[in-house]
This record gives C-alpha cells, structure tokens and sequence, in this order.
C-alpha cells in the first residue's frame, strides 16, 4: 500500500551513517524532506545526493531537515557521506522495511528500488510526493517548490 499526500508517515526506525537509531518521531516537529533514492555511490544517487548537499543549506535556512534513505548498510553510508561531504543524514533501510512502509515501487522491471522524495509537515503528513527515476537534481527543485522556496 502506498502512502498519499495527506497521510501521515507511518512509525519507523533506522541507523544514521554515525550508527545512531533515528525514529520517525524525530522527524515529527520539524519540517522534513525525506528521499528514497537505489544505491549509495552510484552516478545518478550519487548526483541526487550531492543535489541535496548544494541545496542543503537553502532547506536549512527554513527549518527543513533532509533524510536520504536507501538499502545500504551503515558502513557504506558513512563512507558515501564522507567521500561526497554530504552534510544531512543518511538512514539504513537494508531490509526495505521502510521502503515497504512508505510503498516505495521498485523501478526497472521491479529490480531496483525506486527514487521517491517526501515532503512532510511539522506535524508528519505528506505535503507532497515526487516520483521520478530519472533527474537527479529534479527532486530538489520539487521539494524547493512544495515549501514555496525559490533559491
């Protein structure tokens, strides 16, 4: 089942890239951006996710926190993170328990996970829903335009 705009994000826990559990009701009281992207270290994540490193600091000016989910384990997070000096935390869903929660589809004839990005309110509900494989720097702007912030 997929989640929809409106609905509220359903409890989850997960590792940060520093080993820290991370709860979904960290996530509540805080603007939030929250994006699902295949595999750490590979060309179009990896543009994604520097996307959210350049723009991080527009999304922070505004009180908005950004997550970066995928099935890699800890260990290659935080190599990902340095290697790239992404400054916003990475979470490790190598279950998918999460994914599954969230109703991330798989893309590629159903191989690879999907890139999705969550705008989230304050008070946990989906603002908006941006589905895309392909754009790396298009989830971004989308997010961006969901807060009405213009960079």
């Amino acid at each position: 089942m997929s989640l929809k705009i409106g609905d509220k994000i359903p409890f989850f826990s997960a590792y940060n890239q520093f080993g820290r559990n991370i709860v979904s009701e960290d996530i509540i009281g805080k603007k939030t951006v929250l994006f699902f992207y295949p595999k750490d270290d590979t060309y179009v994540c990896t543009k994604e996710a520097c996307s959210f490193r350049d723009a991080y600091s527009v999304f922070s000016e505004h009180d908005i926190q950004v997550y970066g989910i995928s099935g890699d384990g800890i260990v290659e997070h935080k190599a990902f993170a340095t290697k790239h000096s992404l400054n916003y935390t990475l979470l490790s869903d190598d279950q998918h328990r999460i994914r599954d929660l969230f109703g991330v589809p798989r893309s590629f004839l159903g191989l690879l996970p999907g890139r999705v990005t969550y705008c989230i309110d304050n008070e946990g509900y989906i603002l908006s829903i941006i589905n895309s494989a392909f754009g790396s720097d298009y989830h971004v702007k989308e997010a961006l335009n969901t807060f009405n912030i213009r960079d």
